[in-house]
């Protein structure tokens, strides 16, 4: 078994299958967690960090989608992978 086997026999669809999944649900449970305390709590404060949470969930789902995206391109653009 040589190494480019192990990564893209194993490792990259446990990545693709198991990984990536996760955090675009972490992500979106972020922005979720945003919306609700800025809209559902009381006092500028909370509606301060219900925006932080938006803003880091949506920054986050971004970089998922265009990291992982970068990802595939290349995984699929390579000759023999």
């Amino acid at each position: 078994m040589t190494f480019a086997d192990l990564v893209n026999g194993h490792i990259v669809p446990f990545v693709d299958t198991a990984v990536i999944p996760l955090l675009y649900v972490l992500a979106f449970l972020f922005f979720v967690a945003g919306v609700a305390r800025y809209f559902f709590t009381g006092g500028e404060e909370n509606r301060q960090k219900g925006k932080a949470f938006v803003l880091w969930g949506l920054i986050g789902m971004v970089a998922i989608f265009g990291i992982w995206g970068i990802v595939r391109l290349l995984l699929t653009a390579i000759p023999g992978t």
